[in-house]
């Protein structure tokens, strides 16, 4: 077996969140009289961290100082909403069982904050072997850098050579390549399938029962 370990992202990889995630932003700009968003443009907004995800949903030109008091409002407000429909995609706890079985390490390496991170993988796989979120304040940087994924292989105990890592956006794709390991991008996140094929990563899942037979694919 090459590939001792999976790494996973987590939102639109393994868990269907973009509701909760919505709802968490549009009491947010409740708060501050702006525009709500449709969860198509906040879909286009995550996957760079908190920040980066509450300076988009406002508008351009709002000062660092807002930004920073929204972002620590955000966090809080995500806390107490991001159970109210978020759940894995269907298939996914088979698939996480499957690569399990077949003796793989599998983890999660997400731009969400840690505490969210956290406390989602303990609920919904708590039989993974570790997880990590956006950790910067201790000098880790988020994707695409590859500083957390080679964190994680660290931990696992496994090279770059041995892992696949997984993910539903083109950061995912280049924060694999920056880190040297194998990459599938999943189409069922929230990113369109053609995007993610000009990416080129190593293969695209289209359902998570597809995952192990490519990763055997790679194999060889």
């Amino acid at each position: 077996m090459k590939y001792k370990a999976v790494i996973f992202d987590l939102d639109g990889t393994l868990l269907n969140s973009i509701t909760d995630l919505t709802y968490a932003v549009n009491l947010l700009m409740e708060r501050y009289g702006q525009p709500l968003h449709t969860e198509r443009e906040v879909a286009s907004y995550v996957g760079d961290g908190a920040a980066k995800l509450v300076e988009r949903s406002f508008p351009a030109g709002t000062d660092c100082e807002t930004l920073k008091k929204a972002t620590d409002e955000y966090k809080k407000l995500y806390l107490e909403n991001m159970l109210r429909e978020t759940a894995p995609y269907e298939g996914i706890c088979e698939m996480l069982r499957t690569l399990k079985e077949q003796g793989r390490r599998v983890a999660v390496v997400s731009n969400k904050y840690y505490k969210s991170t956290k406390e989602l993988c303990d609920l919904f796989f708590p039989n993974i072997d570790g997880c990590m979120g956006e950790m910067e304040e201790v000098g880790i940087r988020r994707k695409p850098y590859p500083d957390m994924l080679l964190k994680m292989m660290e931990t696992l105990g496994v090279s770059a050579d041995e892992t696949v890592y997984l993910g539903d956006s083109v950061v995912d794709v280049e924060v694999s390549r920056r880190a040297g390991t194998r990459c599938i991008s999943v189409s069922w996140g929230l990113r369109d399938r053609e995007v993610l094929v000009e990416a080129k990563p190593d293969a695209v899942a289209d359902r998570p029962s597809d995952v192990p037979h490519i990763i055997a694919s790679l194999e060889g």
